[in-house]
Parts: C-alpha cells; structure tokens; sequence
C-alpha cells in the first residue's frame, strides 16, 4: 500500500478509504489503517469468523510497515518508475494475501471479511472480492481519497490474484479447513477456497 501511494497512481480502494478518513480524522493514513482494521472485526461476527495470531499482527503491523514505507521510499517523477512500482505492489499483495490465507494464522480482517462473505454466500472469491473492492473505493473517494489508474487495476486484479496465489501456496498434505473448501468438493489443499 505504501508503494501504491509513493506510485502516485491512484491508491488500492482500501488506502482510499483511509486515506479520506485521515484527511478528516488529522491521523496519519498507518493509523487509520489499524483503527479500521479493528472496526472492520466487528463485521467478523456475523460471518462467525475467528480471528487468530495472523488477524492481529495484520490490523498491527499493516498500519505500521505502511508509514515506514512512506519514510524509507523517495517520491518518485519518472513515469518509467512509477508504473512498474504500481504493478509490483499490486502482485506483492495478491501474493501476501495468498501466503498468510495459506498459512491459516488467521487471514486480516480485510481477506477475513472476504472468505467470510464467500463462505456465506456461496460465490466465488474473485467476485466477493471484487465487490467489496468496489464498495469501499466509492466510500473513499466521497471522502476525497485519491483515486486513479492503479485504483481501477487493483479493484480488477485483486480478486484474481488472490484466488490464484491461495491455490499455488496451500500447503499440501495439510487437510483444508471446512471454511476454506466449496462444498461437495473434497478438502485437499489444491482445491483452497475454489476447486481448479
């Protein structure tokens, strides 16, 4: 998220989200991100998802390795260098996500509220995602977050993303959790969240 915005080409829906929030809040957009992130949880509860060590160091560290990313990475006028950084860190996230659902500590309340709502409803994962991705993104920019080109890729690719990494990091041999299975599809690893 830090290297979206350093990307200057428009933030993923939820930095939009919170970078309004702290517009209006006076908090840095690192901050915003854990007291949403904790709020978000409150959702959690009625898709009767559990958090674990990987939802809490989620709402904690993602706030906090935003701003110091804002610290350590220069802004940037090149073009050249901004698109590629844009696609780096649209991939780096649908790749993290991919890791820490596999690892199965627990996913952040974001990707929580996301295999929550797919569990529940019965769709697939790319287009719960997708939707939430488009819910927030118009809440945000009514807040005056910044919106651009790499808002648009993001909210598109995200989905896709994470579907994909979930499936090509399951660990194999450990049996699938019944949350992360389609039902009538058989609980191996490979068939994470939505069978090939």
């Amino acid at each position: 998220m830090g290297l979206m915005l350093r990307a200057e080409l428009g933030l993923e829906p939820w930095s939009v989200l919170n970078q309004g929030l702290s517009f209006h809040s006076g908090m840095s957009i690192g901050m915003v991100t854990i007291v949403s992130g904790a709020l978000i949880l409150l959702l959690w509860i009625p898709l009767r998802q559990r958090p674990g060590l990987g939802t809490v160091s989620n709402v904690v560290i993602l706030g906090l390795v935003m701003d110091a990313t804002l610290a350590v990475v220069p802004d940037l006028a090149s073009l050249g260098l901004r698109i590629p950084l844009l696609a780096f860190a649209v991939v780096l996230n649908g790749a993290a996500t991919g890791l820490y659902i596999s690892a199965r500590f627990g996913p952040g309340p974001r990707d929580g509220l996301m295999t929550g709502l797919h569990q529940r409803t019965g769709r697939p994962l790319r287009l719960v995602r997708t939707a939430i991705e488009i819910t927030v993104l118009a809440a945000g920019y009514l807040l005056g977050g910044s919106v651009g080109v790499g808002t648009v890729v993001y909210a598109l690719a995200i989905g896709p993303l994470a579907q994909f990494f979930i499936r090509r990091f399951a660990i194999k041999g450990l049996p699938a959790k019944p949350s992360l299975v389609v039902a009538g599809e058989s609980p191996r690893p490979e068939q994470a969240i939505l069978p090939e």
